[in-house]
């Protein structure tokens, strides 16, 4: 029997690979948004997927929204990816930023104890949540320490997520997602920011690209790997957390420097650091460890740095 899949925040990059997959392994899908009339979808339509998602207006800081949603979806699996997903915004909108997260998966899993039918529940978590580790490669037992309001609502999020899943006996899971990359982020990501701007350098453009900090090194992936691997947590028939990530880490120098050499620049001529784009707190090093994911899902990266910017650069 084909099943259904309620995604909230299917408009963003992880949202919209994730439909794609969906229908492609032949489940119903639907979407939602605060306004679906009035939302473009672009990413959908990108993908060329958009009239085969079911669009619902939902906002999931209203508990009545979010209960309506999942009684008229009747999904059988819930994908959490809604929030103002900014590490460096979330700085200038602490108390929205973490509202997006908590009561938003709140309302989620309060409304999953209340409908007639099992339903799983997948929650997007974040390597941010984890802080600075010293360099150690972050495993699902690494305490959380969080350094942002982006990150303090992450491991909010995902502490509710394991209440529930104990206290309630929910089948709910949080997948701690490191950096994934695509064409569909928007330019405010660092990545896509190097990206386009390198793209427009390489065609004559006389402007720099100005960035903070790019001694900080991260474990960069390629998202549609990575919401394969979210299909894949709730699958399982215990309902556990797990570490999405390559285990591969590099510097943000190292992404400008693969970007601008593929384009026969040298970034250094490029390049200039900006002190106002530096972060009140940041994280020097991001490095995982995703041996349970290969172990117990069977799913590795596929992509490194290398093919993650090349892939962008070409738009795939």
């Amino acid at each position: 029997m084909s099943k259904t899949a309620l995604i909230i925040g299917v408009s963003g990059q992880d949202g919209s690979y994730l439909a794609q997959l969906l229908l492609y392994k032949g489940y119903t899908v639907f979407g939602t948004s605060r306004d679906s009339n009035g939302s473009p979808f672009s990413n959908l339509a990108k993908l060329g997927i958009k009239k085969n998602v079911q669009v619902l207006s939902t906002d999931p800081e209203d508990f009545r929204s979010v209960l309506v949603a999942i009684r008229k979806s009747a999904p059988d699996e819930i994908y959490f990816l809604a929030g103002q997903s900014s590490v460096g915004l979330s700085f200038e909108l602490p108390a929205e930023t973490i509202k997006s997260f908590t009561l938003g998966i709140l309302n989620v899993l309060e409304a999953c104890r209340m409908v007639e039918h099992k339903v799983r529940v997948y929650h997007a978590g974040s390597s941010e949540a984890f802080g600075d580790t010293k360099g150690e490669a972050a495993t699902e037992r690494t305490p959380f320490q969080p350094r942002s309001p982006y990150a303090l609502a992450k491991a909010s999020a995902s502490w509710l997520v394991d209440n529930y899943r104990e206290a309630y006996d929910l089948h709910a899971c949080t997948g701690i997602l490191f950096n994934h990359e695509s064409p569909l982020r928007p330019e405010r990501f660092v990545t896509q920011k190097i990206i386009q701007t390198a793209k427009r350098i390489g065609a004559g453009s006389k402007e720099k690209l100005e960035l903070g900090n790019i001694a900080i090194s991260r474990d960069w992936g390629w998202a549609p790997e990575y919401v394969e691997a979210m299909w894949s947590v709730l699958q399982q028939d215990i309902p556990e957390d797990y570490i999405i990530a390559t285990g591969q880490t590099s510097s943000l120098q190292d992404f400008v420097e693969l970007t601008f050499n593929s384009l026969n620049l040298n970034w250094q001529d490029h390049v200039i650091q900006n002190p106002e784009l530096m972060r009140p707190t940041d994280l020097l090093i991001s490095r995982a460890d995703p041996s349970k994911s290969f172990r117990k899902l069977g799913w590795q990266a596929k992509s490194g740095l290398k093919e993650v910017v090349e892939a962008m650069l070409n738009g795939e």
